[in-house]
């Protein structure tokens, strides 16, 4: 299998590419990630995912042969608000004072570039994940925990926030961050097989 370039610092979205056994480097893209209000909200990570793409290409040695760059993505829609990654323990504590005993939205897009036809293919995963209630004690537990730390919503679904996590509808390794079935869908169309 040909090598792809992550375009992610994201050690999820590294354990998935390894766990499916496709090669990879990663490059960290430098983007900035303030969000705008000028797009709508669902098409926020699809947008950022593609600007991380965009910036490894360029980050390249012109000339250098390019096969496969992928970008991923992922914020939360509560409440039509899009929430990123808290700034800092208060911010995180606050993201899940407000998402305790609700449903959320997890959006990630993924977008591949392929190197041979030139073009970008995108996909956009939305799952539905619903918090139990918590108490005060208990958020201040997971915080202090540090987990919050470069997540989405101030938590990670694969970790100890899946004490607190009471449904799941759609993706889970969409809300992990690296939807697996979109990114086998758009290899398998785009000719790179998992198979070999």
């Amino acid at each position: 299998m040909e090598p792809i370039i992550l375009a992610s610092s994201s050690p999820r979205r590294q354990e998935i590419l390894k766990m499916l056994k496709i090669p990879f480097r990663v490059i960290i893209p430098n983007i900035d990630e303030t969000l705008t209000s000028a797009i709508e909200k669902e098409q926020i990570p699809e947008l950022l995912a593609q600007e991380k793409v965009t910036a490894v290409i360029r980050s390249l040695p012109a000339g250098q042969e390019i096969q496969w760059v992928l970008g991923a993505d992922t914020v939360i829609l509560f409440e039509d608000k899009i929430i990123g990654k808290p700034e800092n323990h208060d911010q995180a504590i606050e993201y899940l004072s407000a998402l305790q005993g609700k449903t959320h939205t997890v959006l990630t897009a993924i977008v591949l570039y392929n190197g041979r036809e030139k073009k970008t293919i995108s996909r956009l995963c939305k799952t539905n994940v619903t918090f139990a209630p918590m108490s005060n004690q208990e958020i201040e537990w997971y915080v202090e925990t540090g987990e919050w730390h470069g997540a989405a919503g101030g938590y990670r679904i694969q970790s100890l926030a899946s004490c607190f996590i009471s449904k799941i509808e759609g993706s889970y390794s969409g809300a992990v961050g690296l939807p697996i079935f979109e990114l086998y869908d758009i290899l398998k169309q785009e000719g790179y097989s998992l198979l070999d």
